[in-house]
């Protein structure tokens, strides 16, 4: 029997400052996001940051929270629910950290007589720390518990047609009527690094400005090479004109080299570039959450205001747009029948 399992980050259970704390620690430890030797992390994490942050990210997270819950989980929850009316197999929703553990989702799934599961990243683009902590994560719990199933992943789908045709839909409705000069398209933002340890040559990426640009089989884990592809294609499907439109990167942490430029910059300096009619897209995220919500929409159109700007729309992520729905539905149509 085939099943879904449908994998998003996760989100504290509530704005308490111990529950963002939990969700903090165990997001944090993963060695996947901080990629640095054990007991450096472990410092790091326990030591420094899980004395300060939680408080300040309650703060936000709290600015955001809807009555139902976390933006992220309810928005999560709507989409699946929609997409189990559209298919005939399974389909259980998971977070890869927080209470809505992967482990639960598995066993659900499991428990129906599911020995074939399609796992499916609810993330666009490949890195280490999200994409590739999903798939490992899965692959360690059905080898710990269920070695009899059998698991299919859903590759990064970041420049899949049907994806950026619904994508492009949904900017291109939110647009209508909006006066702007400039979109920018705010991916989330990585260890430059990461994008280095991603390369399965260890040699092709430079972060250069033009090896995202040479053709190479890195360019199947490089999270910077994806995301300008994804801005291309939606760039391409909405006949955006050269110049009106351009790259960042959001949402860094700590002092290491991340990918640039960075968002909060870029909105600083746009006004006096002349470009003061602002929208903001987040194409790394399918759902809206607190990197969307808060520092995007709120954070973001306070610091383009400050600048100078006078215009600003974020675009809401696709949530549960029907077309993203019936998106997924195709693409497990897809496996059934090729599996």
């Amino acid at each position: 029997m085939k099943g879904v399992l449908l994998n998003n980050l996760g989100s504290p259970d509530t704005t308490n400052v111990n529950d963002v704390k939990t969700y903090l620690d165990e997001f944090l430890m993963d060695e996947r996001v901080i990629d640095i030797p054990y007991w450096k992390r472990y410092v790091l994490i326990k030591g420094i940051i899980l004395n300060t942050r939680p408080k300040k990210s309650a703060a936000a997270y709290k600015k955001i929270w809807w009555d139902e819950g976390s933006p992220l989980v309810v928005i999560s929850e709507r989409f699946t629910e929609k997409l189990k009316k559209k298919v005939d197999i399974p389909v259980e929703l998971a977070m890869r950290y927080g209470s809505m553990t992967m482990e639960q989702g598995i066993k659900n799934l499991v428990d129906k007589g599911v020995t074939e599961i399609f796992l499916a990243p609810l993330y666009p683009h490949y890195a280490m720390s999200s994409y590739e902590t999903v798939v490992v994560k899965a692959e360690e719990i059905l080898a710990e518990h269920y070695p009899h199933v059998k698991l299919d992943t859903l590759p990064p789908f970041y420049n899949e047609p049907d994806y950026i045709k619904a994508m492009s839909n949904n900017i291109a409705n939110h647009l209508e009527g909006f006066d702007y000069d400039h979109i920018l398209f705010s991916y989330h933002g990585i260890p430059e690094r990461h994008i280095k340890k991603s390369d399965p040559t260890n040699s092709h990426c430079k972060i250069d400005g033009s090896c995202c640009e040479r053709n190479s089989v890195a360019h199947h884990t490089c999270y910077r090479h994806q995301c300008f592809e994804t801005t291309k294609a939606i760039a391409k499907e909405l006949n955006l004109e050269e110049g009106t439109w351009s790259n960042s990167f959001q949402s860094r942490l700590l002092k290491d080299p991340w990918l640039k430029p960075y968002t909060d910059f870029e909105l600083e300096k746009f006004p006096e570039l002349g470009k003061k009619k602002l929208a903001v897209i987040t194409p790394a995220f399918v759902s809206d959450c607190l990197e969307t919500l808060e520092e995007i929409a709120m954070e973001g159109e306070e610091d383009f205001f400050k600048a100078g700007g006078t215009n600003y729309k974020h675009i809401p992520c696709m949530n549960d747009n029907d077309d993203w729905v019936d998106v997924m539905k195709n693409w497990i149509y897809d496996w059934k029948i090729s599996s």
